[in-house]
């Protein structure tokens, strides 16, 4: 059957309307096929975001599992994960993450953790028919509350006090949850921006009208600090008190940092000052995905934490916190990170900015071609592959070239343009990085401008 659903770098996606019905059935029937070849399965876990498709995608999700089925309802996506890993038992998240409206996925965890690229390949083999099956599933109303209450360690006793922060909650699932784990440490909570209507908030591409809102609201309530995240959950979204955006890998460098982390692992795309700051005895880089930082946290040794240009922060390895022990949970999550940045700034007397600017002075940005084939993409691909020298010489000469993923490039001054394929969404996404922010947009609006008239 053609359709629009595949596998990307976050599980499966695809148009909604694609999803509702037959192909969410066929999809978690076959992951239940997938399992079974590895042992038997007791029960499996569903749980689902706040997209208008998504009550309806889990209820066929339900219907295709002939096994008891535990019902967690709307959570983040890694307090999903961290439930099933508690129960050792699979689960299924029905979220598109920061996708369009349109469109939703499916999130695939065995009972340890998520899924790898062998569990995709076994799981399309295993596709096949799927009965509609009518069994009733068990609700689970307590793993939102485990889920917070795993943060409880992170920080001391009202370390936020005095603190006011605004949580912007637009379409989130865990847009109540982020302020009840505010309100833990003490902090003064502004909720903003409650939408009814569902949102694609990608932390790594924020519209500037959206950032020009989220820098007013800060100025309006004369905030320490405005939080958010993206639908499930699993990527956050940090604004200082001058109103400015923290970058995700900036976010997870000093959420490292903060943890006192041993090995780091990270895709290339991150910010390369990860590696300036002499702060962790090993450096990962891996391919842009979860998967592949999970994989690569296997490399690791001591305290090991993951995380992606996006922020999401993943823990290979348990991390101590004076007496106590926050457990491993190898998915991404947006709530530690923000906690961990929040708590060092305190730890440190300093506001957010103050905290970013220790770190070495690399700047990085991103954007990204929307609604670009992929057949179109590989055209500016095979032209870099060809001749990269020539179509890059307005900006300098090149140095270095990493194909780790997409295509890389690091000039003899330090700048960097980085052309990567979406692997989940019809998109070119373009990073740059350089010694000043001027230079770094620069850079930007010349490669996503030379790279557009290759593409349109």
């Amino acid at each position: 059957m053609s359709n629009s659903l595949k596998f990307g770098t976050s599980g499966l996606r695809g148009l909604a309307t694609d999803l509702v019905g037959t192909e969410s059935r066929r999809y978690a029937a076959a992951f239940l096929r997938h399992l079974r070849t590895r042992g038997p399965v007791a029960e499996i876990l569903v749980g689902r975001d706040l997209r208008q498709s998504s009550p309806d995608i889990a209820r066929s999700v339900i219907a295709g599992l002939d096994v008891p089925v535990i019902d967690c309802g709307e959570l983040p996506t890694p307090a999903l994960a961290l439930e099933a890993i508690r129960r050792r038992a699979p689960a299924i998240m029905v979220t598109g993450s920061h996708i369009p409206a349109d469109r939703n996925g499916l999130k695939f965890y065995r009972a340890d953790g998520e899924i790898d690229k062998a569990d995709e390949a076994g799981i399309l083999a295993a596709l096949g028919d799927a009965p509609e099956l009518d069994r009733p599933a068990e609700v689970e109303t307590r793993a939102l509350p485990r889920y917070l209450d795993r943060h409880l360690a992170l920080l001391p006793k009202g370390a936020l006090h005095g603190k006011r922060i605004g949580v912007w909650q637009h379409s989130s699932v865990a847009r109540d949850a982020f302020v009840d784990a505010l309100e833990m440490f003490g902090a003064e909570i502004v909720p903003l921006g409650w939408s009814a209507t569902f949102i694609p908030v990608d932390t790594e591409a924020v519209a500037a009208d959206t950032a020009a809102e989220l820098a007013a609201w800060v100025r309006e309530h004369t905030l320490d600090a405005l939080i958010s995240t993206d639908g499930d959950a699993d990527r956050p979204l940090l604004v200082d008190e001058r109103g400015q955006l923290v970058r995700g890998d900036i976010i997870g460098i000093l959420t490292a940092r903060f943890l006192r982390a041993d090995a780091v692992v990270t895709p290339v795309t991150s910010n390369s000052s990860i590696e300036g700051t002499g702060a962790f005895a090993k450096v990962i880089r891996t391919k842009v995905g979860s998967p592949f930082v999970i994989a690569g946290m296997g490399q690791g040794a001591g305290t090991i934490v993951g995380f992606e240009a996006n922020g999401g922060v993943l823990l290979g390895s348990d991390v101590a916190i004076g007496d106590a022990t926050i457990s491993a949970l190898p998915t991404r999550d947006a709530l530690l990170p923000i906690l961990a940045v929040l708590g060092a700034a305190q730890e440190a007397r300093s506001t957010i900015s103050e905290l970013v600017s220790t770190l070495p002075p690399r700047i990085a940005r991103s954007d990204r071609l929307e609604h670009v084939p992929h057949e179109r993409t590989a055209l500016l691909m095979a032209r870099l592959n060809e001749d990269a020298a020539s179509f890059l010489a307005p900006q300098g000469t090149i140095a270095a070239i990493s194909v780790i993923d997409g295509l890389r490039y690091e000039f003899t001054t330090g700048d960097v343009i980085h052309y990567r394929p979406s692997g989940n969404a019809p998109e070119l996404r373009c990073y740059t990085e350089a010694a000043t922010a001027a230079r770094a947009d620069e850079l930007l609006a010349w490669g996503l401008k030379a790279a557009e008239a290759m593409v349109r």
